[in-house]
């Protein structure tokens, strides 16, 4: 079985968020970059379906080459090679131009899955998953939480939980999945699989120029946080009818 895993590089944000001067980037002066969680669990999954099938995974990113720490990432918890789409430094590529990039890779290789993150957890775009089974003429399902590979690997059934209810869906390959973080806990890699992962080729390739007429990015705009205010209830003894009422009113007592 042969599976395709695309990842991106994304910031690592643990504490406030803060944006460039030209609010087109989040500052990551201070965080670094990963992958998402939706894709890590991806290469999770793609890594396991290999080791009961056989087979290999590939993992692609589109992004500057930088991503290849990403990439070699995914090689240390289990995948088999991995391609670059390398961009200028700096490029922005919408989920347009990236699908096309990512469908060219998939069309040249003889893969029976695609796997996506349900999403991107920089910029929450849903796209290019659908768009990228569009241009390969693929069947496709997303936000997916559980997947079986038929006994004679034609098809798969893929699931989803969608309002307290659990849709179940069966495709044959190859196809486009999407899948979402708590599919599967994903493995630490092994100290051999770092070593492994450190020596291995990338596969560099230049990656497209942004089209004409596609969707941009223009700004990012932080949300308003809310603002904290404290209540001066009293001071010393004085205050302690105030701070029972205000126990009293919350249930607490």
């Amino acid at each position: 079985m042969e599976i395709l895993v695309c990842v991106k590089r994304v910031p690592t944000v643990g504490g406030a968020i803060t944006l460039t001067a030209d609010r087109r980037a989040i500052d990551t002066k201070m965080s670094g970059f990963t992958i998402s969680p939706h894709e890590e669990c991806a290469v999770e999954e793609a890594v396991r379906l290999v080791e009961r099938f056989g087979g290999s995974v590939t993992v692609v990113s589109l992004g500057p080459g930088e991503a290849q720490e990403q990439l070699r990432s995914c090689l240390a918890l289990g995948a088999s090679a991995a391609v670059l789409l390398e961009t200028a430094a700096g490029a922005e590529t919408g989920p347009i131009a990236t699908a096309a990039a990512l469908s060219a890779v998939a069309a040249s290789g003889s893969f029976d899955l695609v796997l996506l993150g349900n999403e991107a957890s920089d910029t929450g775009d849903y796209q290019v998953g659908i768009r990228l089974a569009h241009l390969l003429g693929w069947p496709v399902a997303t936000g997916i939480k559980a997947i079986a590979m038929a006994d004679d690997g034609a098809s798969l059934t893929a699931a989803r939980t969608y309002r307290g209810a659990t849709e179940t869906f069966t495709l044959p390959v190859p196809c486009v999945l999407t899948v979402k973080e708590g599919i599967n806990l994903p493995r630490y890699p092994s100290l051999p699989g770092r070593l492994r992962a450190k020596r291995a080729p990338v596969t560099r390739v230049d990656g497209p120029q942004p089209a004409a007429g596609e969707i941009r990015m223009t700004s990012l705009r932080l949300p308003e946080a809310p603002k904290k205010q404290a209540t001066v209830l009293g001071h010393g003894a004085d205050a302690v009818p105030a701070l029972l009422a205000v126990l009293t009113e919350i249930g607490v007592l």
